[in-house]
């Protein structure tokens, strides 16, 4: 604040009031030290046909009316005055001249009040003025600071005190600025009412730091003890700044997160937790707190918050990564695919931290990779030996997930080593086994009798799927002794395949030759020839031509009543098909 020095204001007022009127003028407030001095100055004036021979004049304290008997500060005829102001109180002013001003030493606070004058020119020629002045008796000196104090621009902070003691004149100093700046000491002042201040001024760019730092000034009078010293705390207004905030922050599915912002500003900020544009959660303080109670893989992702104040705004981001097993994993892809063909298969899942991808068959690892979250399986050219049922599996620290998934792979019949002719007495069994898909279907062909039987027949033949084998077996009656030329044929969409079938005796040798699984076929015929020889006991008037016989469904055994020599233990439990016994 800067003080221009005023024109002496009674002068005006005297110029104005040459017309002869009562009239006076004092500033109408004053202020200065305890323990110093304090000159109020006063103007006056009177009607100019009255041409008094003296002029005396009165100084009262706090009434104007003489009758109330206010205490008496001054009083130019007698110098009798109250007790309180008793070698206190003189006559600056020359009355003749029109002059009222009045000085007061050693001040104490009891001196605080309003100060009247009334001029008295002999008889009834008195008159109170109505103006007054009052004096404020003070201990410290007044740090002015701008209403409005931002970090970074630059502000002035003035030290007013008062001058009004001719006797004693006061010396400013600062206390605790340092680092702010240096003070410019104006000088002295006058100020709008003819009153004096001396004024030192103190400019500085204000950091947040400064905010709430005391800064003082001081009033000293040399060669006395008289020392006032003032503070003042600075405001400083400045933008937020977010200063706590978590870091990155991983936490378990189901568990209990909590988010923490807190921020620097003044005023306080308004603090805002978002996420994707949302908000979550707001309030006007220094410090706001996020919650998430058993947190989902749904709330992982970045959070942001806003700190922001009318000055300006700030904002930080922290990742929440919550961790969980995998999801059961989507497989999709060629799930039915022709031999020869390119098989691509994709299986994919969703985890936290990503999984380790399996895909396997029969506990055959196919395929893998490592903290990914999808796993390509390629098969060039699927064989029937691809064919079945695959896992994927998923898996890291948190869990295990699996799915199961199936590929069909459809390819032309292919008409086993096992399939073959076996006769025991006067009957023939022939056994066609075919691996194929789509399921094929099956002729046996006798050349020379020129007949054709399949599957449909089933007087005849009897057929059994199990997976993609499809076993057919042709049973003959009177063929033991001349035993006819057999040939298997099937046929699926993919093509035929046509196969002679071998014939084989029925020496025992020939379980531990046809393998494990013509082991079981062949348990199946033998159980069909025991059937066979029972029935022809039983009849007496059966005729010796070739013919075929009609059979019922076949029924089944367990190696618990049979056990076949030679055949693996393996096979010991598997079911076996043969004719039904009538």
């Amino acid at each position: 604040m800067i003080f221009l020095t005023a024109l002496p204001l009674f002068w005006i007022m005297i110029s104005a009031s040459r017309g002869g009127h009562w009239s006076a003028w004092m500033p109408s407030s004053i202020s200065a030290f305890e323990g110093t001095c304090v000159s109020i100055p006063c103007r006056f004036d009177f009607p100019d046909e009255l041409r008094p021979a003296v002029v005396h004049g009165v100084w009262y304290f706090n009434s104007p009316y003489p009758k109330n008997y206010p205490p008496v500060v001054f009083k130019s005829r007698t110098q009798v005055v109250h007790e309180s102001f008793q070698g206190r109180s003189r006559l600056l002013g020359d009355l003749g001249l029109r002059n009222c001003t009045l000085l007061l030493s050693t001040l104490s606070p009891e001196l605080g009040g309003k100060y009247y004058f009334r001029g008295d020119l002999g008889g009834y020629n008195q008159y109170t003025f109505s103006e007054h002045s009052v004096l404020d008796i003070i201990n410290t000196p007044n740090i002015v600071v701008p209403p409005e104090v931002v970090a970074g621009k630059e502000v002035e902070v003035s030290c007013m005190v008062p001058d009004n003691c001719p006797e004693l004149r006061p010396e400013i100093s600062w206390l605790g600025h340092e680092g702010l700046g240096e003070p410019t000491v104006l000088g002295r002042l006058r100020e709008d009412e003819g009153t004096w201040v001396l004024v030192s001024l103190l400019h500085f760019v204000p950091t947040r730091e400064a905010n709430g730092h005391r800064l003082g000034c001081q009033a000293a009078f040399p060669n006395t003890t008289l020392q006032f010293e003032g503070y003042a705390s600075l405001d400083v207004k400045y933008p937020p700044v977010i200063v706590e905030m978590n870091s990155s922050v991983e936490a378990i599915e189901g568990s209990h997160v909590s988010l923490v912002c807190g921020a620097d500003s003044n005023p306080p900020p308004l603090l805002t937790w978002m996420r994707d544009g949302t908000v979550l959660r707001e309030a006007v303080t220094e410090i706001l707190y996020l919650e998430l109670e058993e947190v989902t893989p749904g709330e992982d992702g970045v959070y942001a918050c806003l700190a922001e104040n009318a000055y300006g705004q700030d904002n930080r981001t922290v990742e929440l990564s919550v961790m969980y097993a995998p999801w059961k994993p989507t497989v999709n892809g060629t799930m039915v695919a022709v031999e020869g063909e390119t098989v691509s298969i994709l299986c994919s899942t969703q985890s936290n931290p990503d999984p380790i991808l399996t895909i396997f068959k029969e506990k055959q690892i196919l395929a893998t990779v490592i903290y990914e979250s999808q796993l390509q399986l390629e098969l060039p050219a699927v064989t029937p030996e691809d064919d079945g049922e695959y896992w994927c599996v998923a898996e890291n620290q948190y869990g295990q997930r699996a799915t199961a998934f199936n590929l069909s792979v459809e390819f032309a019949p292919m008409i086993l080593l096992e399939s073959h002719c076996a006769a025991a007495r006067d009957t023939v069994q022939c056994l066609c086994v075919v691996k194929s898909n789509p399921e094929p279907s099956v002729a046996f062909e006798l050349p020379s009798r020129n007949v054709t039987v399949n599957e449909t027949e089933r007087e005849f033949v009897y057929s059994e799927r199990s997976g993609l084998l499809l076993t057919s077996i042709l049973t003959l009656r009177g063929q033991a002794q001349s035993p006819p030329r057999v040939i298997c044929t099937a046929r699926n969409l993919y093509g035929t395949k046509s196969l002679e079938l071998p014939f084989q005796g029925a020496h025992r040798l020939m379980w531990a030759k046809i393998g494990p699984v013509g082991a079981v076929v062949a348990f199946a015929i033998l159980i069909a020839i025991v059937c066979y020889i029972t029935q022809t006991r039983r009849k007496k008037n059966v005729t010796e031509s070739p013919s075929f016989s009609a059979g019922d469904n076949p029924h089944v055994l367990y190696s618990s009543d049979f056990r076949i020599s030679g055949a693996p233990e393996k096979y010991e439990s598997r079911e076996v098909s043969t004719l039904q016994c009538h």
